[in-house]
Formats: structure tokens, C-alpha cells, sequence
């Protein structure tokens, strides 16, 4: 009975003229305040803000020119093997003797001074005309510096900047004791490269095969930031880094930052 006489005193009064009105309590109105300054706050960083990001890539420690495959000119049998693997040539220093079908030796020299990284002919071993018989990694002095090329997607090397920062994972140094090791690209390919332009320069099939098993990458050069604090002569993460120097040809993994983007950017067709 009582909630019926209430009813019909609305009924009476629907408008209740005389009562204060209230628009909103204290605690919405901060609530509305807070939201509003999140919303202006959020609309200025999506304006002027930048968001970094990463790309991973394989990477190999090099010497910027690269490394050459010596193949033989000649077909026959191996007669002697005149360099060691990790020697250094000058240029057109002989590497190998071959004893031809005709009798007659035939020395195959190296076609530019660098380092022997790799051998493939032994003695006693027949070889054709143009079989690969070492790998030479083309540096004429043992200090000159390392750098790294990391072999990345076509679509994500679009984004790179020059001297964008680079962090390497080196596959021969322990990460969880050492750190990483610093550097700034210098160079970016101007397009993609085949598994026979990356066997080339490398001087290693396997590694062609490997860094174009998801399709053709493009290669960035990383200069690697020096530094006197340890014995590597490079800069890491650590304070020293390892105790040891770095040899060419060793793999890493490299984390390469991109060029900032606004959030509006991803907003805008």
C-alpha cells in the first residue's frame, strides 16, 4: 500500500519542479576530467610521438670487401698444396700445383691479396677446369677492421636508416656472460641478392643457401663501434666484452632498430 501511494504521488507531481537538480557527483566529474586529459594526451602522441621497433636478421662477421672462390683453370691432378689454411697471399701468389693430361704443371694463383679461409683441393685429387679449390677472404692487412653484413627481408630493408643502431648476438661468444656487440649500419644493398651472389661474396655455398632460404635478402653492412676498454677492440654491451679477438666468418644474429614511426601513420591509408 505504501509503494502504491508513492507511485501516485509521482503521478501527481511528475516534473518535481521544487527539488534541486543534481548534474553529477564530485567523483564523475574527476572521472570525466581524467578521461578527457588521457584522450588530449593520447591525440598529441599520436601527432608528434615515434615508435621504435626491431628486425632480426642472420649476420656474418666480414671484411667489407668480401671474399672470392679461387677455382682452377686448368683440369688434372693435385700435385702440391702451397698455402695453409689462415695464410695470407699477396696477389697472384700460387696456392696450387696441377699435373695436366698433357704432362705439364700448371700453378693456380690466387686473384687478389687476402686470407685462405677455406681449402678444397688436397694432393692426389683430380680436378676439372673451374672447380672451386679455396675460399679467400679478401683483406690485405691483419688490422684491418671486422664488420658485420646482415642479410635482411627485402620489405623490412626499406625501413632501415643509415647508422640506425645494431645489436649482434655473436654465435661463438656467450651472450649471458659477455653481452652483445654494438654497431651502426653503414651501408644498405640497393636490392636483393641471389643465393650465388651470396655465395660470392662470402665465399661459402652453405652460407648462401643459408641466408636465402626464405627468399632473396639484401644485404646491410654494420660497421662495428670500436673501443680500447678489452681485448676484442670492440664495443659491447658488457663492460669489457670477451677476452679474446673476434675472428671473419664467425655467425651472429643481429636485432637492427628502424626508423621511428608517428602512431598516426599507422592510422592513415
Amino acid at each position: 500500500m505504501q509503494f502504491r501511494q508513492q507511485a501516485l504521488a509521482r503521478l501527481r507531481s511528475p516534473e518535481e519542479l521544487d527539488l534541486p537538480v543534481r548534474l553529477a557527483r564530485p567523483q564523475g566529474r574527476l572521472a570525466l576530467a581524467v578521461t578527457v586529459l588521457a584522450m588530449a594526451a593520447a591525440s598529441v602522441w599520436a601527432v608528434t610521438g615515434t615508435v621504435a621497433s626491431t628486425v632480426g636478421a642472420p649476420a656474418v662477421l666480414t671484411h667489407a670487401q668480401g671474399s672470392y672462390i679461387l677455382q682452377s683453370p686448368v683440369a688434372g691432378q693435385v700435385t702440391a698444396v702451397l698455402v695453409k689454411e689462415g695464410a695470407r697471399l699477396p696477389e697472384n701468389a700460387p696456392v696450387l700445383k696441377v699435373r695436366t693430361a698433357q704432362g705439364d704443371t700448371a700453378v693456380v694463383r690466387a686473384v687478389a691479396a687476402g686470407r685462405v679461409t677455406a681449402l678444397a683441393a688436397t694432393i692426389g685429387a683430380i680436378i676439372s677446369t673451374g672447380a672451386n679449390v679455396a675460399a679467400v677472404e679478401k683483406v690485405a692487412h691483419a688490422g684491418d677492421p671486422l664488420y658485420a653484413t646482415v642479410y635482411v627481408s627485402a620489405a623490412s630493408a626499406a625501413a632501415i636508416p643509415a647508422g640506425a643502431a645494431v645489436d649482434l648476438t655473436v654465435q661463438s661468444v656467450p651472450a649471458q656472460r659477455y653481452g652483445v656487440l654494438r654497431g651502426h649500419v653503414r651501408t644498405v644493398g640497393r636490392g636483393a641478392q641471389t643465393r650465388q651472389q651470396i655465395a660470392a661474396y662470402l665465399g661459402d655455398a652453405q652460407l648462401g643457401e643459408q641466408f636465402s632460404r626464405k627468399g632473396r635478402p639484401v644485404a646491410v653492412l654494420v660497421a662495428l663501434d670500436r673501443s680500447s676498454a678489452g681485448r676484442s677492440g670492440l664495443k659491447w654491451s658488457s663492460a669489457d666484452g670477451p677476452p679474446y679477438a673476434l675472428d671473419s666468418m664467425t655467425l651472429a644474429t643481429a636485432s637492427v632498430r628502424l626508423a621511428g614511426q608517428r602512431p598516426l601513420d599507422w592510422l592513415l591509408p
